[in-house]
């Protein structure tokens, strides 16, 4: 089984260490904080003192930090070693153009590189569950397909666009927040209706808003706004629900969802379907 090395020992990347112990791949860890490499040694994983130690030998390079900055500053160190057979894989989450420009980086060094973020918990990590998206050389991701596909629940390659993996990552992870955001203002209006937050969740073991995304985000993003739900009805709801709550600095959503909503009908949208908010992105 090919030897790996894991640059990076925070939640995510020592809980994909820990499930590629488990699976008995030879791996060696390197973190700036050497003391976070500690536990994973306790599973039999090598401790490098440098980068290029790390790297030497090994068939895959997996990355696994917290900013661009950080993964620069470490491929830095990477493209440093020569030559360099392994395919290098980083799974933190960036800005699209920064892995656009370390795959350019890479490509120009001869060196094969995938942008491989995930939406996974450090629990999914160690369970190999959740979702993992690669973008870059189809040749780079052939070679290591099987090995990505055992590290996670489902493998979702993009292509070779070296920033789409990144695009998909930030548009997850936007919806994510949404979703917290959302359910942070439907317990401040719970509470302000005497529904207390966990009797507000049993709500959502009989209403599942999951539809949403597969049909009226379907028909929004095919810029379909033909109307099931008018926005001036949506309006009138989310103003019942200000109403209700009365201290907007509870809320994290609603107060900018209701200004959007009003901009929309001043602008002639009133009667169209709510998911006509699209349409100030651009959309006609």
């Amino acid at each position: 089984m090919t030897a790996v090395a894991f640059l990076g020992t925070g939640l995510i990347g020592a809980a994909l260490a820990t499930a590629a112990l488990a699976r008995g791949v030879e791996v060696t860890v390197y973190n700036r904080t050497g003391n976070k490499t500690k536990p994973l040694v306790a599973l039999g994983a090598r401790a490098a003192g440098s980068v290029g130690e790390a790297i030497a030998g090994v068939g895959r390079v997996h990355i696994a930090l917290t900013a661009d900055a950080a993964v620069d500053a470490v491929l830095d160190q990477v493209l440093a070693v020569s030559p360099l057979t392994a395919v290098v894989i980083d799974h933190s989450t960036t800005s699209p153009a920064g892995t656009a420009a370390r795959a350019k980086r890479c490509r120009d060094a001869g060196v094969l590189f995938l942008h491989a973020p995930v939406f996974m918990s450090p629990t999914a990590c160690r369970q190999a569950t959740g979702v993992m998206v690669v973008s870059g050389p189809e040749q780079a991701y052939q070679r290591v397909a099987a090995a990505l596909g055992a590290m996670t629940g489902k493998v979702w390659y993009v292509g070779e666009r070296d920033d789409l993996a990144a695009a998909y990552k930030l548009m997850g992870n936007a919806l994510i927040l949404a979703i917290i955001g959302g359910l942070s203002d439907v317990y401040a209006l719970g509470r302000k209706l005497n529904v207390s937050p966990p009797d507000s969740h049993q709500l959502f073991q009989h209403f599942h808003a999951a539809p949403a995304i597969d049909g009226r985000g379907k028909r929004m993003a095919e810029q379909n706004f033909d109307t099931l739900w008018s926005l001036a009805m949506a309006r009138k709801d989310v103003g019942l629900m200000l109403d209700a709550v009365g201290d907007n600095l509870l809320l994290a959503l609603l107060p900018a969802l209701a200004a959007r909503m009003d901009a929309a009908i001043l602008a002639g949208d009133g009667e169209r379907d709510v998911g006509v908010l699209a349409k100030a992105n651009g959309w006609a």
